[in-house]
């Protein structure tokens, strides 16, 4: 469970003030697990905000090893700036994930179902998105949205809980990986 390609939340030429020693260092979020990283360029190369980087097994271009995953609170400000942006990216260029979670999403206890984590829905949009489904499964955020009346932007509700996940401020994980990755 290992992201091949992370994002750039934001790139520090000497690293942060706090590091031993000055090297090349961004912070990043995986592409697939959304897991935040900070990761060391080799020597003499650089990124930019919003690039995509290989961080998988093998041959990597610019980075030399992953440091490890870091915490929301660890991040730049520039990189909790950039986060927002970055999340839009990934949502909208893995459209069909996020609107599957819509399709399967189910119940975690007898009172509490995924969908309700989301913000912005309650049990009456939980149910009428469950009624909805059940006809027809979601294909799109806009076939989501012209189907279930007054839902928020389902774009924006996952953002928010990729954000609220991030942040740890809940113990169920519906989109980041809460599983450790090892040092590489």
């Amino acid at each position: 469970m290992k992201d091949e390609y992370a994002i750039v939340l934001d790139f520090l030429p000497r690293g942060k003030a706090t590091d031993p020693r000055p090297e090349p260092v961004a912070q990043v979020i995986g592409e697939k697990f959304l897991n935040l990283l900070e990761v060391v360029l080799k020597p003499g190369e650089s990124v930019k905000i919003g690039e995509r980087v290989y961080i998988g097994e093998g041959k990597r271009d610019k980075v030399r090893f992953i440091r490890g995953k870091i915490r929301y609170d660890s991040l730049t400000s520039v990189a909790k700036d950039e986060l927002e942006r970055v999340l839009q990216e990934i949502i909208e260029k893995d459209e069909k994930r996020f609107v599957e979670f819509f399709n399967r999403a189910g119940p975690i206890t007898t009172r509490l179902h995924m969908l309700e984590l989301l913000p912005g829905i309650g049990k009456k949009h939980m149910w009428a998105i469950i009624d909805a489904r059940k006809k027809k499964k979601f294909e799109s955020f806009e076939d989501l949205k012209s189907r279930v009346e007054m839902l928020p932007d389902p774009k924006k509700m996952i953002i928010k809980r990729i954000i609220e996940e991030l942040q740890e401020k809940d113990r169920y994980k519906l989109f980041v990986s809460s599983r450790i990755l090892p040092i590489s």
